[in-house]
């Protein structure tokens, strides 16, 4: 089970990740095309401001979230945060940077001071605190991977992406709603190792349905930032090997995900 402060300690650590990846960069490198068709640095920089923005009121007003999520338009939360982010775009490097910082630590710090268990409002079901933060894990993991490969950095993996992981493992489900599909009547064992070499092994160990492999490119592919021929993941069972091609870690759309030999395998 996640214990809160564990995961709000890896949290801070996988901000400040992202953090150095960006705090040198001149005007040009904020504006550097990212793989996400359309996105530059500062649209990803921007994106993980405004959610740790909105985690943040969520823990710390929940009527105010309520509210806000309430005038929401027909296209959804994605068309709300594609509006949202033409309020950081726009901004000058070293205001976006001190933007990206201020409402970062404020949604961490709003998320630190609920106690384990404590059930915030989030975008189509409330969730634990400590799990919305696993979910800031997962949003940090994503972008964060589209930055350091458009930067050309090599990202070193440590073992708290088994925060990632295991969100990972609750919402394996959500690679199915995004394409109207009927996730299949079967629980998924998945059988992975941390970059530390330790083995993780989530879900009924004598499930016939299996994902085995590096844990690192399994949150490569749940967050779909890389495909599934270029990672070191296996699937025992059909079940197993179509879930690995639809596999995202995130509600709606899919999106055009990565090509085959775009990048290597981590």
């Amino acid at each position: 089970m996640t214990k809160p402060q564990d995961v709000i300690t890896d949290l801070v650590a996988a901000a400040e990740e992202v953090d150095q990846f960006v705090a040198g960069l001149d005007e040009q490198g904020w504006n550097t095309p990212t793989p996400a068709t359309g996105w530059t640095v500062k649209h990803q920089v921007g994106h993980l401001a405004f959610i740790f923005r909105i985690a943040g009121l969520a823990a710390a007003d929940p009527a105010a979230f309520t509210a806000m999520t309430a005038k929401i338009g027909p296209g959804g939360f994605d068309a709300a945060v594609n509006g949202a982010l033409a309020d950081y775009i726009h901004d000058p490097a070293e205001v976006l940077l001190t933007r990206w910082r201020a409402e970062r630590d404020a949604g961490v710090k709003a998320l630190a001071a609920l106690p384990a268990g404590h059930v915030v409002p989030w975008l189509v079901n409330p969730l634990p605190v400590e799990v919305l933060a696993c979910a800031g894990m997962m949003e940090l993991f994503g972008h964060g991977q589209d930055i350091a490969d458009a930067l050309g950095i090599r990202r070193e993996y440590t073992d708290r992406i088994k925060h990632v992981t295991g969100f990972s493992v609750r919402t394996w489900d959500f690679g199915y709603q995004s394409r109207g599909l009927t996730p299949p009547d079967v629980r998924f064992g998945f059988d992975l190792v941390a970059p530390s070499g330790v083995d993780w092994v989530f879900g009924p160990p004598d499930a016939e349905q299996r994902i085995s492999g590096s844990a690192a490119d399994f949150c490569l592919l749940v967050t779909r930032r890389r495909h599934r021929d270029d990672l070191d993941l296996r699937a025992t069972g059909p079940d197993a090997e179509q879930w690995l091609d639809i596999a995202q870690a995130y509600r709606g759309p899919a999106g055009e995900g990565r090509r085959p030999g775009q990048f290597r395998s981590s």
